[in-house]
């Protein structure tokens, strides 16, 4: 009745062995991405404190004020992110700290692309695509050097071990 399986379910989970133990990690964008980030953020914020002290945002607190403040705390909170996003690549996982953690099981992964801006990588970081065999996605923003290459020997392999040409 029970008889046993003669094998696993499904294609076998895809092994990566970083160059690095146990990861290589890097910064996940460029700094002139952040500096970049860091001019617009404080322009924005010392345009809203002008406007502030030159009374041009009316006297009472409105529910205008309230989207205004709303929408710098959320620039403001997306710049940090930015400035202090990391990426890494172990033997289990590819993860990016970012507004919130992006985690991804590289034994799960079915497919992975690198994609670039040739000419802007100094500003535009490149990023790593990846799907798992469910169908999930994610984008990891990918600027240093180490982890670049690191990321196209993944996405190598990863064709590779699942004949994709």
């Amino acid at each position: 009745m029970n008889t046993p399986l003669a094998g696993p379910l499904g294609p076998p989970p895809f092994r990566f062995v970083p160059s690095r133990e146990p990861a290589v990690e890097g910064t996940a964008f460029s700094l002139p991405f952040k500096l970049l980030a860091t001019v617009l953020v404080a322009g924005c914020i010392g345009w809203a404190a002008r406007l502030w002290l030159q009374g041009r945002l009316g006297a009472q607190f409105s529910v205008n004020h309230a989207w205004f403040a709303a929408a710098l705390v959320m620039m403001a909170w997306t710049w940090w992110a930015v400035v202090r996003s990391v990426t890494r690549i172990g033997a289990d996982e590819l993860r990016q700290t970012w507004v919130w953690t992006k985690r991804m099981e590289l034994r799960e992964l079915a497919f992975g692309k690198l994609i670039r801006v040739r000419g802007l990588e100094w500003l535009v970081a490149p990023r790593l695509y990846v799907r798992t065999l469910g169908g999930k996605f994610a984008v990891f923003y990918v600027a240093d050097r180490q982890l670049l290459a690191e990321s196209e020997r993944l996405v190598a392999e990863l064709r590779a071990f699942r004949n994709f040409g």
